[in-house]
């Protein structure tokens, strides 16, 4: 696991009219402060990657759909550098992942549906602040294919 990177399982609320969700609290250990939400639709087998925030912490998680998350530890001062970690989440295993700032990440819609990924983000989307790679660069050289066998 990348160090910093928290995966908080989210409770849902059933009942015979339907059911409730739970993302994010202000109570939560978690919670650092709120800047924006937003929601990134995504279609399936599309890939939304690479991208890493230099002030943003990101708080995700789908709420239609699933989708493989991959985070990729760019941190030289990590004791995680270089790792990369997959979290498979939506609606079939509802979570939070907690991204800390230049923790790099994308992730593709799987299953054959679209995909909505909901963002509790910590400050207001500033292009300045976010950059982004190639989904195949070769400097984290991620095989986004399904790995058969």
């Amino acid at each position: 696991m990348i160090h910093g990177v928290q995966i908080i399982p989210l409770k849902t609320i059933l009942d015979e009219r339907g059911m409730v969700r739970h993302m994010l609290r202000s109570s939560d250990p978690h919670f650092a402060h709120f800047g924006e939400i937003y929601f990134s639709v995504i279609f399936p087998d599309a890939i939304k990657a690479w991208h890493v925030h230099r002030k943003m912490e990101l708080n995700y998680a789908v709420i239609s759909g699933n989708i493989k998350l991959v985070l990729y530890d760019a941190r030289d001062d990590s004791p995680t550098y270089k790792e990369v970690q997959e979290i498979f989440m939506g609606v079939d295993n509802y979570v939070l992942v907690h991204i800390p700032v230049d923790v790099v990440n994308g992730f593709k819609a799987i299953g054959g549906e679209k995909a909505i990924v909901a963002n509790c983000a910590t400050i207001p989307h500033d292009p300045d602040e976010i950059e982004r790679f190639d989904p195949f660069d070769p400097t984290i050289g991620y095989d986004w294919g399904i790995l058969h066998g």
